[in-house]
């Protein structure tokens, strides 16, 4: 089996994915299939060549990720490759992969392309009449006020080829979107542009779960410190949550279900959402690991990729002792950054 890695760490791209890739090399180990990682980063464990039973330290691109799984399959012993390990960079290589007729094991290329493309998500969730901020999508700079001020301020502006949030802002007036659309031209000729109602002072919230097909096992509901609008994997939260009314919660599980199953899920499935006068709102889905999942974990002593290993292999949900157990602390996650690194800190 194949695990695609997240390649070098950089923005888009954080470490607690190589957490996710290292479990699960050593749990496929454990049950007798041979790992072998595809990964670039000299400063991670999951690049230590005693952790897979074989280890390709080579970029993650399309063209040499594909040759080299067309050399380890050359005998079609291959039972197929995980991209859901490895943070956004091997989704994205997905696509390359089902091209080149390679088997992706877990959540579907299809399932993977839902979540992402944003026409599509939208139609989703009113299938399953969730709520969602309201949002736009436009391909030219002269239709960025008009949107705006159909959606209503605040709203946040970024194009979606970038990454990092680079030229993403918040803008709560003409003045100020005249000033961005004059300070980020460059950036908002090429590609979509994304207008997304602000929820002003929302309470942001991470889920993690695991699915295999029809059952969804929640593992973690994290409620985030600050105010909507911070990066969630640079965000401080607490797990359990402190602030949100049990119906919500209930909400939140049936919700998070109802999205697993209805979107085909196998394996592991991250939910962010917001809650603003007691309003539910989906803000993104995202098909695979996530930087809480470490956290997770941990803090609840569920072996989350362990479990969702064997699930890759035929395991269902039931298999495992997942009763819902009454946590009697708070676990906390709280971000450092290394400010001494930045020549202006």
């Amino acid at each position: 089996m194949i695990i695609l890695g997240g390649g070098p760490n950089r923005i888009g791209q954080g470490i607690e994915f190589d957490y996710a890739c290292c479990h699960i090399a050593k749990e496929m180990r454990h049950l007798g299939i041979e790992a072998i990682m595809v990964n670039c980063n000299p400063e991670t464990v999951s690049t230590d060549y005693d952790i897979p039973d074989k280890l390709y330290f080579d970029p993650l691109f399309s063209e040499d990720v594909i040759e080299l799984i067309k050399n380890e399959d050359s005998d079609g012993s291959l039972l197929g490759v995980l991209v859901q390990f490895g943070g956004q960079t091997p989704l994205k290589l997905a696509h390359y992969l089902d091209k080149a007729g390679i088997r992706i094991l877990g959540t579907s290329l299809d399932s993977i392309d839902l979540a992402e493309d944003r026409s599509r998500f939208k139609g989703f969730l009113e299938e399953l009449d969730i709520l969602q901020p309201k949002s736009a999508i436009c391909y030219s700079i002269d239709q960025i006020p008009k949107l705006c001020l159909e959606i209503g301020y605040p709203v946040i502006l970024r194009p979606s080829n970038v990454l990092g949030g680079r030229a993403m802002a918040i803008i709560a007036s003409d003045d100020e979107l005249k000033a961005y659309l004059s300070e980020n031209k460059n950036y908002l000729l090429d590609g979509a542009i994304l207008v997304d109602k602000f929820l002003d002072n929302a309470l942001e919230l991470d889920v993690d779960a695991v699915c295999d097909g029809k059952s969804v096992y929640v593992a973690g509901i994290m409620e985030q410190i600050e105010p909507a609008g911070v990066h969630s994997g640079d965000s401080a939260c607490i797990l359990p949550p402190r602030n949100i009314n049990p119906l919500i919660l209930d909400k939140i599980k049936q919700q998070t279900t109802d999205i697993a199953v209805k979107l085909k899920v196998h394996g592991l499935l991250n939910i962010q959402y917001a809650v603003k006068n007691d309003q539910l709102y989906v803000l993104e889905v995202n098909p695979r690991a996530s930087r809480t999942v470490p956290f997770v974990a941990k803090a609840t002593g569920v072996p989350l990729i362990k479990i969702t290993a064997q699930i890759l292999l035929g395991a269902k949900l039931s298999d495992f002792d997942l009763m819902e157990r009454p946590q009697n602390y708070y676990a906390v996650k709280e971000v450092i950054f290394p400010f001494a690194r930045f020549d202006t800190a």
